[in-house]
């Protein structure tokens, strides 16, 4: 009989991982779908329509998230981690830390310019917003640290970047994005991401791996 109660046991434990796992996909989804349907029409997308995209119902919406503050922040949170967890393996998989760098910056500006209503949410007086931006700069800044920090220890960039500098840069460049079909923010980031560069060879230093002549 102990040996029964054993393995009843160790199956509903197991059971339990599964279930939590099943649970993290099934919500992912849900994020994914309501990302595409934001970039699609904006945070006031119709929740049928954010349904729709995942394959359920309105009301497995509404038990995940009770309210569209919460869809949106979640959307939000969901899209800023993939941002972080980006970081190294871009690191890992890149051909030196220079292309980890522009291929983040790449993600970065598609979470900047695909946020159709999000900055104006965000900017709202909703008590459920007012933690976003610390946690943006929070949780980014320390990868957008380490891919600089990588790239100018490999000589391929100048040194004196900080991140914050950086990605307030670069969003500042994304203003613009969709208002004006001849305004081509990635173009103009990708011109500012090769300025590094160009700087770090001026003044002397190494980059995209060629040693300085010997004195």
């Amino acid at each position: 009989m102990a040996g029964i109660g054993g393995g009843s046991g160790s199956r509903s434990g197991s059971s339990a991982p599964r279930k939590r796992a099943d649970a993290r996909r099934n919500e992912e989804t849900l994020l994914e779908a309501a990302a595409a349907a934001f970039v699609a029409a904006g945070v006031d997308a119709p929740v049928r329509d954010i349904a729709a995209r995942a394959g359920v119902g309105v009301g497995t919406i509404y038990r995940h998230f009770p309210t569209r503050a919460d869809l949106v922040v979640a959307v939000y949170r969901h899209q800023v981690e993939a941002c972080v967890q980006a970081g190294p393996d871009l690191l890992a998989s890149s051909d030196s830390p220079y292309d980890a760098l522009t291929r983040w910056i790449d993600l970065f500006v598609d979470f900047l310019v695909t946020k159709h209503g999000l900055a104006e949410a965000l900017q709202s007086d909703d008590a459920t917003f007012v933690s976003l931006h610390a946690y943006f700069v929070d949780r980014l800044a320390p990868v957008c640290a380490e891919l600089l920090g990588a790239a100018a220890r490999a000589g391929e960039i100048r040194p004196d970047i900080q991140a914050l500098e950086l990605m307030r840069g670069v969003g500042n460049l994304c203003i613009g994005a969709g208002k004006d079909p001849r305004y081509d923010a990635r173009r103009l980031v990708e011109l500012l991401l090769a300025g590094l560069r160009v700087t770090a060879r001026r003044a002397g230093g190494p980059a995209g791996g060629v040693e300085p002549a010997p004195a």
